[in-house]
């Protein structure tokens, strides 16, 4: 028997509780090469018939299939020859078996006490409850291309589109006591291809029935702009969803002119703010514009920054050196300056007034960047222990984000008060 190989009582045993009565789902998760590889199989109802319905991720790219008996017999021998690292969990109504193959080839195998559980064959077309389902969203997702010509989501595009839909959940729970009748104005910022602008734009307008809703997409790329406001007409959003090309350091919201338009309009305050992976210091200057543009919400996910992994390069900070271990390792150093860039975010928000979490909006498997930042105006500004954690945390670094930098005239007479 090869090394990490499932030796043939457990294999029988996989194979009798998964094929027998009582199973509800198997899912088994290979780790190779850096990446993952998730297969799940589970009975599905098609027709008055029970099959097997197989779901393969593999570096993002979500493949569905439908068996017969035979054909899941067959998937389960592949599932069972798999090689390497990797985690099965079998779920069956009388009680689950976890087995573990570690990187050495060592295999662990646990089970749960008996249980007595209804196995549910559920039909394999139910429709999950999510925002872009609550309304006729099939214009939009052809138009922006995340689905096809006959509807359906895009493999390529499902990330995209799970990422899209958990970002809306954000929004309706942040916005969920916003009277609907009155004007409702957001701003994109780093709107690229606008699929979050227009399914904001329609969501806000169908689902949560605002009167007069607004979204303005800002990018600097002039074709991006264009396509965005192509789309926008497409969809029937002319004057709800307009786009202006401009760098967001120079976009001044009291007065542009949206792209394909020839008068200015002006926009007094954004009633939130939101950007989706603004890469590097893009973040942070739309969390910036949020502040000064009187958001009451923003919400952000932010991307990667890279002004951190330059100060604690040269290894001459305090904590720097205290975590020179982990430091030397560039990926290692890369997502500790992820954390502590998102962590001084959040309190420089605190900071100024807002009620703010850090949250995961989305799965792992759609994005790496999935962290979320929420916040709403609604303290008084200063506070001390906010500002305390803030010092204590940048201290100890011996950094200056660049957050703090772009707010300074903001963060100023707040942090001198406590340093």
């Amino acid at each position: 028997m090869e090394r990490g190989e499932l030796d043939a009582a457990l294999a029988e045993e996989i194979r009798a509780r998964t094929l027998g009565e009582g199973f509800m789902k198997i899912v088994q998760t290979v780790r190779r090469n850096g990446k993952t590889f998730r297969i799940s199989m589970r009975p599905v109802a098609i027709g008055g018939e029970t099959r097997y319905q197989a779901e393969m991720v593999d570096d993002g790219t979500v493949r569905v299939k439908n068996f017969d008996a035979n054909g899941a017999a067959e998937g389960l021998e592949e599932i069972i020859a798999q090689k390497g690292a990797r985690d099965l969990h079998l779920m069956t109504a009388k009680g689950d078996l976890h087995v573990r193959v570690t990187r050495k080839g060592h295999v662990m195998a646990t089970r749960s006490a008996e249980m007595d559980r209804v196995a549910v064959v559920q039909p394999h077309d139910r429709v999950k409850k999510t925002p872009l389902a609550s309304f006729n969203s099939s214009a939009l997702l052809r138009v922006t291309g995340l689905a096809d010509g006959d509807g359906r989501i895009r493999a390529s595009q499902r990330g995209k589109y799970d990422q899209v839909n958990e970002f809306l959940k954000v929004v309706d729970d942040v916005i969920k006591d916003e009277p609907g009748d009155r004007p409702f104005t957001v701003v994109d910022c780093g709107c690229g291809k606008a699929y979050l602008t227009l399914a904001l734009c329609m969501y806000l307008a169908e689902v949560k029935k605002f009167a007069d809703v607004r979204v303005v997409g800002v990018d600097r790329r002039e074709d991006v702009v264009a396509a965005a406001s192509k789309m926008a007409g497409q969809l029937g959003l002319d004057g709800k969803a307009v786009f202006a090309k401009a760098d967001l350091t120079e976009f001044d919201l009291a007065k542009f002119v949206p792209f394909g338009c020839d008068e200015a309009i002006s926009i007094e305050r954004a009633d939130m703010v939101v950007s989706l992976h603004a890469c590097d210091t893009a973040t942070d200057e739309a969390l910036a514009r949020g502040v000064e543009w009187r958001a009451r919400y923003i919400v952000s996910a932010p991307c990667y920054q890279h002004e951190l992994q330059k100060a604690l390069g040269g290894g001459a900070a305090k904590g720097a050196q205290a975590f020179a271990g982990l430091l030397r390792h560039g990926i290692l150093r890369e997502r500790l300056c992820d954390l502590l860039t998102d962590a001084f975010r959040a309190q420089l928000l605190r900071i100024l007034g807002f009620r703010t979490q850090v949250v995961e909006f989305v799965s792992p498997d759609a994005t790496a960047r999935n962290i979320l930042l929420r916040a709403e105006f609604g303290v008084k500004p200063g506070q001390a222990a906010a500002v305390s954690e803030y010092l204590d945390l940048r201290d100890f670094w011996q950094v200056t984000p660049w957050l703090e930098t772009r707010l300074k005239g903001m963060l100023e007479k707040h942090l001198v008060k406590y340093e």
